[in-house]
């Protein structure tokens, strides 16, 4: 007996963002959550620029124009959060 199971690229439909965290709504109708500190780009950006988003690439990921952040659905579902930027002292 063959089983095939198919495989369907997660895609995002409708993302809501909090104080404390970004929720992401898939087509198949899952829902995922994330910390917002995982992005410290929205971590420190005003709730107006936290709600400025577009859906990217037909749903893999979200974009925010005005602080120039991009989240994918792979990376919140994998665990990856954005590392900080290094310094020089």
């Amino acid at each position: 007996m063959n089983t095939v199971a198919l495989i369907v690229e997660p895609k995002i439909s409708e993302l809501r963002i909090t104080e404390a965290e970004i929720t992401a709504y898939l087509m198949d109708g899952r829902t995922v959550s994330v910390p917002l500190a995982w992005s410290w780009r929205l971590s420190e950006a005003t709730p107006a620029q936290r709600n400025q988003w577009e859906i990217i690439g037909d749903g893999i990921g979200i974009h925010w124009p005005e602080i120039d952040e991009d989240i994918s659905i792979e990376g919140m579902l994998y665990g990856a959060p954005a590392p900080r930027p290094l310094t020089l002292v």
